[in-house]
């Protein structure tokens, strides 16, 4: 799962940046890393780290401003010192310059995210599990018990007698009382996992919101630059004028990028997580009864005597 939603992070940060590349060249390489940087923060906000989507969202946006007002509002800026600079992406908290777009970007990407957060984190609690009772400690009683079964028999020359299928159930389940115990919350963690993928797997919306921030980063940045006079003439009171070349370039000619089969396309390279999520949630539902179910595993085939009528009893020969 993790290496499908990191396919699908790498897929969408390529298209992100390939819009940079083909409609805005003029402050792509410097827009390289805020576009890095932002799916590194919806990565590691996946893997539950402690950060929010508003924030890298907010985050990549203030990056974005200063390069949006020096390459394509006003590309004749020739000094972009660092205090004008930070001055541009504290003006920006406050003029809005990219819209609605922004807080819609937040808001589809915090809705979709949500689950795929839940479910990673719920599959790394089930291999904390898992690597906790693989190391199940052994009674004493227990292992009295165990060579009971096995060995005891030995004594009285019987070396190819196995035990009852009863007996062997009773030692085993007395041996592993304590990780049946664990049978309640595994089928309620199982039940988790059920919810949480049929979730993400009702819609395709993880990949309509990845798919979807190459379109509202470029509806942002048009918007800024149709509202370029205003945004100028505001900057200009709170950071003051930066130094021009002479002949005040006129600002970069808007290019709408045209978004017809993007997502289409972007859907359909990764409708195999949708049968991944559907293949693993129908083996995980086969080992709901496992902690249940251990001493029956345990004591089914070579163990135990089943095709016989006579077996170890923990007593005698029956």
């Amino acid at each position: 799962f993790l290496e499908a939603f990191e396919s699908l992070l790498r897929f969408a940060e390529n298209r992100t940046s390939t819009l940079f590349e083909t409609a805005y060249r003029p402050m792509a390489k410097e827009a390289a890393e805020p576009v890095k940087e932002l799916f590194t923060d919806i990565s590691l906000y996946i893997l539950g780290a402690e950060t929010t989507v508003e924030s890298a969202v907010l985050r990549f946006f203030d990056s974005l401003f200063p390069l949006v007002y020096s390459r394509l509002i006003n590309p004749g800026i020739t000094d972009l010192s660092e205090d004008y600079t930070e001055c541009l992406r504290l003006t920006r908290q406050d003029i809005n310059p990219f819209g609605h777009y922004s807080k819609n970007m937040v808001t589809e990407l915090s809705k979709s995210l949500w689950a795929s957060r839940m479910l990673s984190q719920a599959l790394s609690l089930g291999i904390e599990v898992i690597n906790t009772t693989e190391h199940a400690a052994v009674s004493r009683e227990c292992s009295r018990a165990l060579v009971k079964m096995q060995y005891c028999p030995h004594c009285q020359g019987l070396t190819l007698i196995r035990p009852c299928v009863g007996y062997c159930l009773n030692v085993m389940r007395g041996c592993l009382a304590s990780v049946a115990e664990l049978d309640t919350q595994w089928r309620l963690f199982i039940s988790t996992l059920e919810s949480l993928t049929n979730a993400i797997a009702a819609s395709q919306e993880l990949e309509m919101a990845l798919s979807g921030i190459r379109s509202s980063i470029n509806e942002a940045i048009l918007h800024a630059q149709l509202n370029g006079p205003q945004l100028s003439a505001t900057v200009d009171k709170v950071c003051g004028q930066p130094k021009q070349q002479e002949g005040n370039l006129s600002s970069a000619s808007i290019v709408p990028v045209k978004e017809v089969t993007g997502t289409q396309t972007f859907v359909m390279a990764h409708t195999s997580l949708n049968n991944k999520r559907r293949e693993f949630i129908s083996y995980m539902k086969r080992s709901q009864t496992f902690y249940a179910s251990i001493a029956e595993r345990l004591c089914d085939g070579d163990l135990v005597m089943r095709d016989s009528s006579t077996c170890w009893n923990g007593e005698d020969v029956v």
